[in-house]
């Protein structure tokens, strides 16, 4: 099935320091990419994919689930390590649970975690539901574009399976237990006016992770879709520092010299 125009995945090869950017359910590369690109222009390797079932039509994702979200990233960081010295791993709602995910599993080989209104469980009755609703209804609404700032929207379904979401729903249990595991520097944004992640998840998160270098940054102007709202800038600032800290010399100025061609030969769309 054809990916539909802007929800290409987003590669940029730059210097020794790179960033995994993970995506949320239901969503695509296009609620990250500007991030990606901001990372990009400052001399950084960005990896941005396109999550199995996602940035077609819902049909292709009631076809997949958490291990084939997972394993997308996990490749990923995987191939970024072989030629990368350090690598941050980075996502929004559900892209950030995959990101803790990484880390709990990596270890060290993740420098750094960076997670917007990172998703940590299903709530409401939809919960308990799930396992017999999935074999009796097929969807529900969907759940983008949730953004306070006009005329920004966010490229997702309209509907969501409901057996993509009763994965979902067991990935979050495995990620839960594994949070523990997540010992590395954290930088965690999350916006008090979110209608799809409650605050209680991030304050889930914040509570179960090892991390002992941990940043909460509210983003008080903006909605679930924070990287495409009002505060966007300041997640692309705060990270840029974040990871500026963690890895001296990593981040360049930025200019078109950085990363030639910018959105042409600087970048590549494509599986």
């Amino acid at each position: 099935m054809p990916v539909l125009p802007g929800a290409e995945p987003f590669r940029h090869e730059g210097g020794e320091v790179a960033v995994l950017l993970c995506h949320g359910f239901t969503g695509s590369p296009q609620s990250l990419r500007p991030w990606a690109e901001f990372l990009a222009a400052r001399g950084l390797t960005v990896s941005l994919p396109l999550l199995p079932g996602h940035g077609t039509r819902w049909e292709d994702m009631q076809l997949t689930g958490w291990q084939d979200w997972y394993a997308e990233v996990d490749r990923e960081l995987r191939a970024l390590r072989e030629r990368h010295a350090r690598v941050f791993v980075a996502g929004l709602s559900m892209g950030g649970a995959l990101a803790l995910r990484l880390a709990a599993k990596h270890g060290d080989a993740v420098s750094g975690v960076m997670v917007v209104n990172p998703a940590n469980r299903v709530h409401g009755l939809a919960a308990y539901a799930l396992p017999m609703a999935r074999h009796v209804v097929r969807t529900t609404r969907g759940i983008a574009s949730d953004i306070a700032k006009p005329g920004s929207a966010e490229l997702g379904y309209d509907r969501v399976p409901l057996h993509a979401a009763h994965s979902l729903r067991n990935f979050f249990r495995i990620g839960d237990r594994e949070l523990p595991q997540v010992t590395q520097p954290l930088l965690l944004l999350r916006s008090p006016r979110d209608h799809v992640v409650p605050p209680a998840d991030s304050a889930r998160v914040l509570s179960r992770v090892s991390s002992t270098d941990v940043t909460e940054i509210l983003l008080e102007q903006s909605y679930h879709v924070a990287t495409l709202d009002h505060d966007a800038d300041r997640i692309f600032e705060e990270s840029l520092g974040f990871i500026g800290r963690l890895a001296p010399g990593g981040v360049s100025e930025p200019g078109l010299d950085k990363v030639p061609g910018l959105g042409m030969e600087g970048t590549t769309a494509g599986g």
